[in-house]
């Protein structure tokens, strides 16, 4: 089991986006030239898991965006800022983040349907979001012209740190329930 599990976590640190139970199991099952049972693997990553929870580590095995990848660990958020304080260049924009919110909660969407909602144009945003392959094109619509239609990809889960759309908050979420002045006391 040890040696199934060193190559779990080669696998898991290599990898440039979350790695799946599945992706794993293909990567095993070709290199071993035999079937590796998933509960053998999920079994093994437990284990890194656990090897992982030790103070030691500045890192862990977390499941991100539908798989499993290295992060780091909460206690080391103040100089991790710092770090990406200093790289804040590539952080969205306001507009960008606005048309990403539209595309993720109506997708699939065409452009003109987010600057619809927006009520200005979107091209810039647009490009930006799909030049950092947080959407894609999905196809085309039906509708006259056949404009193009995006949706969020597997990079936009990964970057938010969720499984799923349906991780997504929801407008009860943000809204203070009527009748209510500040927040409630234990």
């Amino acid at each position: 089991m040890d040696y199934l599990a060193n190559h779990i976590e080669a696998l898991i640190f290599c990898s440039q986006k979350p790695i799946t139970d599945q992706e794993i199991k293909e990567c095993l099952t070709e290199m071993f030239e035999a079937d590796v049972p998933l509960t053998d693997i999920e079994e093994a990553i437990v284990k890194i898991q656990d090897k992982y929870q030790a103070d030691e580590f500045s890192f862990e095995p977390v499941k991100s965006g539908g798989g499993f990848q290295f992060l780091t660990k909460p206690a080391y958020q103040a100089s991790i800022g710092i770090l990406l304080k200093q790289q804040s260049k590539k952080r969205l924009s306001n507009s960008s983040l606005e048309t990403l919110s539209i595309i993720a909660y109506r997708q699939p969407i065409t452009k003109g349907e987010m600057e619809q909602i927006r009520g200005v144009n979107c091209d810039y945003a647009v490009h930006k979001l799909l030049e950092k392959e947080l959407i894609e094109i999905k196809g085309k619509s039906d509708a006259v012209g056949r404009p193009i239609i995006y949706g969020t990809s597997q990079n936009f889960l990964d970057y938010f740190s969720i499984n799923s759309l349906n991780e997504l908050p929801t407008i009860k979420d943000f809204v203070q329930k009527e009748n209510e002045i500040g927040e409630e006391q234990e």
